[in-house]
């Protein structure tokens, strides 16, 4: 590889992170429809034609900041290595509720703002998102849960597990932005403190679960 080649690529990929972070900063102050490509190369100093060169469009722009705000938030590579720990799953459990307190308590950027926008006013990139980031998280998230509760991935109830284990952290991210009331007052806790309620509650509330699915009445038929 040439040292001329070499350069251009290295130039082409700071535009297109330069874009991303302004595009961010822009979609996070005010939302999608109103951030316009034109606002947005302003912001980067590159023409039109780069966005399209590096994403495609503005809605494939916003497609990647919203893939990558989740990144941040956490990552694969993260909840692949927390399930490879030699530890319980409980403990799992514990490192991925840490890893969320701290992104609400500490991801004042962008991403958290893009984020909130989304969870309170979900658009039609929301499916691609789930689609292409959300997934394979959940399901690494399904199968640390199912072995804590016993309950298989795929069953309804665990399903349930899921959402009341992740809906207090999404509140959490989204009070980080603005949100009115009393989630504010418990995002500002010590994180430790936090974190140890996070765990408890929802430890307790598997636990409870488990219980019930467990119980002969409810026990599946053969």
């Amino acid at each position: 590889m040439t040292h001329s080649s070499r350069s251009s690529r290295v130039d082409g990929e700071a535009t297109r992170t330069r874009i991303l972070e302004n595009a961010g900063r822009l979609f996070a102050q005010t939302g999608f429809a109103e951030t316009t490509s034109k606002a947005i190369a302003a912001e980067a100093e590159v023409d039109l034609a780069s966005i399209n060169y590096h994403f495609g469009s503005r809605t494939g722009l916003y497609q990647v900041v919203l893939a990558e705000a989740h990144r941040r938030v956490i990552s694969l590579d993260d909840l692949v290595q927390i399930a490879k720990r030699e530890c319980t799953e409980e403990e799992k459990l514990r490192a991925i509720l840490t890893l969320l307190v701290n992104a609400a308590q500490v991801g004042h950027g962008w991403h958290s703002g893009v984020l909130a926008r989304e969870v309170l006013a979900p658009s039609s990139h929301l499916q691609v998102l789930f689609n292409e980031e959300l997934q394979p998280k959940l399901a690494v998230i399904l199968n640390i849960l199912s072995e804590i509760t016993a309950i298989p991935a795929n069953h309804p109830a665990l399903l349930r597990c899921l959402i009341s284990t992740a809906a207090p952290c999404l509140m959490l991210l989204v009070a980080g932005n603005g949100l009115p009331g009393p989630a504010p007052v418990v995002l500002a806790m010590p994180e430790e403190e936090l974190i140890s309620h996070l765990y408890n509650f929802t430890i307790a509330g598997l636990r409870a679960i488990s219980v019930d699915y467990l119980a002969p009445s409810s026990a599946p038929s053969r």
